[in-house]
């Protein structure tokens, strides 16, 4: 049996601009798969609205149906980027230029949050100190690991954006989850290390908690003050799609979470009973393991290779089914995790008699298309001119 041929293209001077569009501009377009009998009303684009029911998990039979039709759109959506990208060689969206300015955005909201970390943090130590509250305590630990999280993540977009293409000739990408992983797991180690702490205080006969007045207005002006900073960051760093910034919104909303809490413990314990200020703490060591345990498992995730959705696998399929008219027959699509983008491999079926010139280019043209996409790192592009046979590399699944 032939393998299937691993395209390994190189330059044979035709310009990308023509490889992309080498026979899109003809005029018979019948061969390929189009939604343009679907037409998408400006109310089908407006996503469903929901009721306080659906913020409890619980869905209505109306909730189904409007979720169901919202799928429909955005696969629609979805299709209608695929024909602008084999039609035109470049998706629907931002300008280089727009782009430059959204990574200088980006880079800005990064600096905004390591320079409040450092200042807040700073506030909360002369908390910490004024009141000897155990659950403020937590949450000034929380915002040193803020510090150290801010940097874990600026290296890894450091070392990201250091390119080396002999030592790491596929590039760093999977730097931005690993950094994630390792200051998940110090978080998590943070989180047993309060308990056991808190524990030992409440089995211990030494609970004496006590605020002055102006302790109190102290603290909790410092509290509130750091807490409504932390949920501007975190209004300010949704509103990005970059991953690294997202992972810094994140980490604001924990904070405003623990900050309140640390806070309601601590007035707790100050006006009802001493043995809340260990139990506040507990609270939020428990509430820190949960929140980036679930990191972890997502982060591993896009380390082990996990596969696309199967709306993605969509998309690519009826793009490489539209990229030209030669292809017989799509014989594989797989697209897996590679840190925070996708490999995709993708086999198709030429015509047996096709001369190697314009196969290659065929070949060489979808890989190029499949690598504009946003989500995708790389793409495998193999030719082969019959899908009877074993799929590729099946000792590896074994």
């Amino acid at each position: 049996m032939v393998e299937a041929v691993s395209i390994d293209f190189d330059d044979h001077g035709a310009s990308e601009e023509q490889l992309l569009l080498s026979d899109t501009n003809t005029a018979d377009r019948s061969w390929r798969l189009n939604f343009d009998g679907f037409q998408l009303s400006s109310e089908q684009k407006e996503k469903p609205c929901r009721g306080i029911h659906s913020c409890l998990g619980v869905l209505k039979e109306e909730d189904n149906v409007a979720e169901y039709y919202q799928q429909q759109v955005e696969m629609l959506e979805g299709f209608n980027e695929m024909d602008a990208l084999a039609d035109h060689g470049s998706l629907p969206g931002m300008s280089k230029e727009e782009r430059e300015k959204l990574a200088k955005s980006e880079t800005a909201a990064i600096r905004i949050s390591n320079v409040a970390n450092m200042i807040l943090f700073a506030a909360k130590i002369y908390a910490s100190v004024r009141s000897g509250s155990l659950a403020i305590i937590a949450s000034t630990l929380d915002s040193l690991l803020d510090l150290l999280s801010g940097f874990i993540l600026w290296f890894t977009a450091f070392s990201m954006k250091t390119r080396n293409p002999y030592k790491y000739p596929i590039g760093k990408n999977r730097m931005q989850p690993l950094g994630i992983l390792v200051f998940a797991s110090v978080m998590a180690t943070l989180g047993l290390q309060i308990i056991l702490e808190s524990v030992r205080t409440l089995l211990s006969n030494d609970l004496d908690f006590n605020l002055t007045k102006e302790q109190e207005l102290w603290v909790v002006g410092i509290m509130v003050y750091v807490t409504l900073v932390k949920l501007v960051l975190v209004i300010y760093c949704r509103s990005f799609t970059n991953e690294i910034v997202k992972a810094y919104a994140q980490d604001h909303f924990f904070d405003v979470i623990t900050n309140v809490i640390g806070l309601i413990a601590a007035l707790l314990a100050n006006y009802v009973s001493d043995w809340m200020d260990p139990v506040g703490a507990i609270i939020l060591a428990i509430y820190t393991i949960r929140t980036w345990s679930l990191t972890v498992l997502e982060n591993v995730n896009s380390l082990v290779g996990k596969s696309a959705s199967p709306e993605y696998l969509q998309k690519v399929t009826y793009l490489c089914w539209n990229h030209h008219k030669a292809i017989r027959h799509i014989d594989t699509v797989r697209a897996y995790t590679f840190g925070s983008h996708y490999f995709v491999e993708v086999d198709i079926v030429l015509p047996a008699k096709m001369p190697l010139q314009e196969a290659h280019d065929i070949g060489e043209s979808l890989q190029e298309k499949l690598e504009l996409l946003p989500d995708i790192e790389r793409a495998f592009v193999h030719l082969d001119y019959e899908f009877s046979h074993k799929p590729e590399h099946t000792q590896a699944h074994l």
